[in-house]
């Protein structure tokens, strides 16, 4: 019988180059490489486009290939610092305590609940979902929104099972554990329920993976009876439903990555006429709780770094200031309780919380925490009338911690850290958080994690994003260890583009200074050579989405600087995918990046740090990139395009390997062993190109 096994390549991949040009302000712009979309996206069967991807992801294998003995160690050891059957603690909410558990060698988990007052001795335990049967073979499993009705005798859940981000919702009766037949598919938002839970919030995706929505469904009822309670029209908009703290009200949003909106509607009325808080004004961002007749509003109108304000229910545009906007103090959010409430922000970069009282406005209580560079939150909060708060917290040398925060005595008891089978001892990690000049004189934080007993100047792992006002924070990692135990520091640039140090800093990155990000990122990396860390070429970067634009713009700004990088899901092909209004997430993407169909100056700035327009003929380092056939958010064409370009032009002999998950989506693998796997790939490709000691 003739050997069907197909054969190793010996050669990478070359993309066929098809003629294909756009023209746009009178500037005409070659995409050689543009085939590779599927005109029949989101599905993908071009038998041209298919063949290359296994192509590319039959030379990865095959450079990888030799590898593969690291690969299984390191996953082995992050495996191994992963307390396998291990439970969240529980916590109260109405008359239940509910917690989530992972059996040992179970990628998913399972939901549990038992009666309060009941033994702790698993006589009352009831599973009410179990991941691990849902997701059975499939090769993707995603769980999204999960809701317990108010009563405490259903369950709403959406499921994804391709990576799509598009979800099926299903209804549990929690007596008999039964699904009911009612089935909703395509959603892509919270389930919330209503009217004595009768009735079930969502919001479905439409053509264009938006949700432009919200719907109401009876139980019981056919789909084609569902009521639309709001439609956006703006199509840059997304919309989105929640629940007050008090649960009295569903709280409708609409917004985009500047301006937003809010309608309330009574939860035991979902068909009444929805109470509009303030017509969207252009760059004024806010949201909405209530609490007995009073409207709670947070909102950048008066400050960049938000307020907090209120407003009688019966004039809710009628705002009011509590808290003023500052400078030194970036308030990101709020959560209303019966006798409290709680604010949480950034001062100079680090988490504050803080309760606040309704009857004393003076009366200001901060939770404080030990390390000076930490990550401290809420955690699930989820009852109105709270006396103990439960809280999270860890560093980049603590591993995670829950605690619970008595109101009335002001103590925090520790009820939980994160265990590490295999072993961990903090007292041999040391962590900085450094301020590095960039080039036009702004200090940027960074934080760094390295063995006490590290030589320097050594390898290090510079990860950074640097984008949508995100922050990244200085948290701990099991699967870090693995290179920091092998004599890497690892640090993280919070550079201009995330909201680290407030809205300013965000502004600072993007639009029109969008550049600043890149430049930062390269500038922090000269830092730290500087500081005596690493050196030039012993640098591995990392990135994933946005943050793989920036891998994109770094190794074409500065290839001499890194000695391997990775880029996750990235988004490269940013001018092609301005100027496609049809595509999921453009339109919502332009007071983000900038509009290029009607504005020449965002057209022409684009695509003088798109990274996929910007590939020359040079040396580039070492480059692995990932890809998800299903993503929706990147789509799968701009690494391959990406790929394709830099195999062209580039005039170097170092590796370059792309992966296609051919059935997932952004996220990559799912399944909390799956996705190790992907990261062991990625640390055995840092190690193999910087010639570390496997």
């Amino acid at each position: 019988m003739a050997d069907t096994t197909p054969a190793t390549p010996v050669t990478a991949p070359l993309a066929a180059k098809k003629p294909h040009s756009v023209t746009h302000h009178g500037i005409t712009v070659a995409d050689h490489y543009a085939w590779l979309r599927d005109p029949l996206y989101p599905d993908v069967t071009d038998k041209d486009v298919l063949a290359h991807l296994e192509a590319e992801n039959a030379w990865f294998e095959a450079r990888m290939k030799p590898h593969q003995p690291l690969i299984d160690s390191l996953f082995t050891e992050m495996r191994a610092r992963i307390k396998e059957a291990d439970k969240s603690v529980p916590q109260k909410d109405g008359n239940w305590l509910y917690w989530i558990e992972f059996e040992e060698g179970a990628e998913y988990k399972k939901w549990w609940r038992r009666p309060l007052g009941a033994p702790d001795d698993g006589s009352a335990d009831e599973l009410i979902l179990d991941e691990v049967a849902l997701a059975g073979d499939l090769e993707y499993f995603r769980l999204g929104a999960l809701s317990v009705s108010q009563n405490g005798m259903m369950l709403a859940y959406a499921v994804d099972d391709n990576g799509s981000e598009r979800f099926t919702v299903r209804i549990k009766d929690l007596a008999t554990g039964e699904l009911l037949p009612d089935t909703i598919p395509g959603t892509l938002s919270s389930l919330v329920w209503v009217a004595g839970d009768k009735g079930l919030i969502y919001s479905l995706a439409n053509e264009q993976w938006r949700t432009d929505n919200v719907r109401l469904h009876w139980l019981g009822q056919p789909l084609e009876e569902d009521v639309e309670l709001y439609h956006e029209d703006d199509e840059g908009f997304r919309v989105g439903s929640t629940l007050s703290a008090n649960e009295k009200w569903v709280i409708i949003s609409a917004g985009d990555h500047e301006t937003s909106e809010a309608r309330l509607i009574p939860a035991d009325d979902p068909l009444a006429t929805p109470i509009l808080v303030r017509a969207r004004q252009a760059g004024v961002e806010y949201d909405v709780d209530e609490r007995d007749g009073t409207l709670f509003i947070h909102a950048n109108d008066t400050h960049e770094n938000f307020r907090l304000a209120t407003a009688p229910l019966a004039d809710p545009g009628n705002w009011t200031t509590l808290i003023e906007g500052s400078d030194e103090f970036y308030l990101t959010g709020y959560d209303l309780f019966r006798d409290f409430y709680v604010i949480e922000g950034r001062r100079a970069g680090l988490d504050q919380v803080e309760l606040r009282y309704y009857d004393d406005p003076a009366r200001i209580e901060p939770i404080t925490f030990p390390e000076a560079s930490y990550v401290a939150g809420l955690g699930d909060n989820p009852e109105w009338a709270m006396d103990k708060l439960r809280l999270s917290y860890e560093s980049m040398v603590s591993p995670r911690s829950v605690y619970d925060y008595t109101v009335a005595d002001r103590s925090l008891e520790l009820l939980k850290v994160q265990e590490i089978p295999s072993g961990y001892d903090a007292s041999l990690y040391a962590t900085e958080r450094l301020e590095i000049a960039a080039r036009d004189g702004t200090k940027i934080p960074v934080s760094v994690v390295y063995r006490k007993d590290r030589a320097s100047p050594g390898p290090l792992h510079l990860y950074g994003y640097g984008a949508y006002g995100i922050s990244i924070e200085p948290g701990f990692s099991t699967t870090r260890l693995s290179l920091v135990d092998r004599g890497f520091a690892y640090a993280i640039a919070h550079i201009r583009g995330g909201d680290d140090l407030g809205r300013a800093w965000y502004k600072a990155g993007k639009l029109e200074r969008r550049t600043n990000t890149f430049n930062d990122f390269v500038d922090v990396a000269q830092g730290l050579i500087a500081h005596g860390f690493t050196e030039a070429g012993r640098i591995s970067i990392s990135g994933g989405s946005a943050g793989g634009e920036l891998m994109g713009a770094v190794v074409n700004s500065d290839p001499g600087l890194w000695g391997a990088v990775v880029a996750h899901v990235p988004f490269v092909d940013v001018l092609a995918t301005m100027l496609d209004a049809s595509l999921p997430l453009t339109p919502g993407e332009w007071p983000e990046w900038g509009n290029p169909i009607e504005d020449k100056a965002a057209f022409e700035l684009i695509r003088s740090y798109s990274p996929y327009d910007q590939v020359k003929a040079q040396a580039y380092p070492p480059i692995m990139v990932t890809a998800g056939l299903n993503d929706p958010r990147v789509t799968y064409w701009e690494p391959a395009k990406w790929v394709a370009k830099l195999r062209e032009l580039k005039t170097d002999s170092n590796e370059l390997i792309l992966k296609t998950n051919m059935g997932a989506g952004h996220g990559g693998k799912s399944g909390r062993f799956e996705s190790l796997k992907e990261t062991a790939e990625e640390f055995a490709f840092i190690l193999w190109q910087l010639g570390v000691a496997e």
